[in-house]
């Protein structure tokens, strides 16, 4: 549901750039005064499973695909701030190194999948509780949900833009994603009862989830279905994608690594190193968390001296 460069245009990017810009100022606050704070391999290494994760596209109906947006899966495995946080930078990553999701619709892309994705709908999961059965129907619920309100978002973002009037693409929007949203829902549980840990103190938390993105990037991802999202087909039925140059060309656009190689080849090392600079950027940023946080904590030791 990345939207395009082209697909939206107008006042609504600097009004959606402004907004998102905010929220992730306030989760931030909120994550570095958080007391349950993930390792910075762990908060790494979930990260890159969700970037890589997002490169599986599966084939839904008509002629259509959809991906995991991972929003509750994040906030699930990470604290709803580092949720919010960890997507937000997946989706920095796919815009600036692929050419996923256009720069001057970047603030809509982090405002529909992480603050409302990650960030609603992680406040929807509630509290889980062990193993329940009924601990994981309302995540995958939540999951579920979360694809629903970022499909409503972006069909409110785009009337706004003048691109296609309201009550015709959400019908369509909604309608494609409550079926995107069952499969999200049903990878957001099998991924949360194989990676979660009652506690992110140990590193070994943070190796299944990191093999297991290097193997969907360099394996498994050039096998992804090729069929248009839900909202590039929603765009192709009613007619407003548009083609539009991006301001720059990534050095990855489109996940291909070299025009001279394979095309599963390239597509598997360009996931690859996509995973790569997922893991030391999620790194940096946790371990950037705890730093603050630890120097707040030692001048307030200091002053109480």
């Amino acid at each position: 549901m990345h939207i395009p460069t082209g697909m939206m245009n107008g006042a609504v990017c600097p009004v959606t750039a402004v907004a998102a810009a905010t929220g992730i100022a306030g989760v931030t606050w909120a994550a570095f005064k958080s007391e349950s704070k993930p390792t910075p391999a762990r908060f790494a290494s979930v990260t890159a499973l969700i970037f890589a994760a997002q490169m599986m596209n599966f084939p839904i109906r008509d002629g259509t695909s959809g991906h995991l947006l991972g929003g509750v899966l994040a906030s699930a495995l990470l604290g709803t701030p580092f949720g919010v946080l960890a997507i937000a930078l997946v989706l920095s990553v796919q815009c600036l190194l692929f050419s996923d999701g256009g720069l001057s619709v970047l603030g809509a892309n982090i405002l529909n999948l992480s603050l409302l994705g990650a960030g609603v709908g992680g406040l929807l999961k509630g509290h889980l509780k062990g193993g329940s059965p009924l601990s994981y129907a309302r995540l995958g619920f939540a999951a579920w949900l979360s694809v629903v309100f970022s499909a409503l978002s972006c069909s409110i973002e785009l009337a706004l833009a003048g691109a296609v009037p309201f009550s015709t693409s959400a019908p369509m929007m909604l309608g494609t994603h409550a079926v995107i949203g069952i499969v999200e829902a049903f990878i957001t549980v099998v991924a949360f009862s194989l990676f979660y840990v009652p506690t992110t103190a140990s590193r070994k938390t943070a190796l299944a989830p990191a093999a297991a993105a290097i193997l969907i990037a360099l394996i498994l991802s050039p096998f992804a279905c090729r069929f248009p999202d839900g909202l590039e087909w929603v765009a192709e039925e009613l007619g407003f994608l548009h083609a539009s140059a991006p301001a720059f060309v990534p050095p990855l656009a489109n996940y291909s690594f070299s025009s001279s190689l394979p095309d599963g080849l390239s597509t598997g090392l360009a996931g690859l190193v996509g995973v790569l600079v997922v893991l030391f950027a999620s790194s940096w940023l946790s371990f950037l968390t705890r730093l603050t946080c630890c120097q707040k904590r030692s001048s307030r030791i200091s002053g109480v001296r």
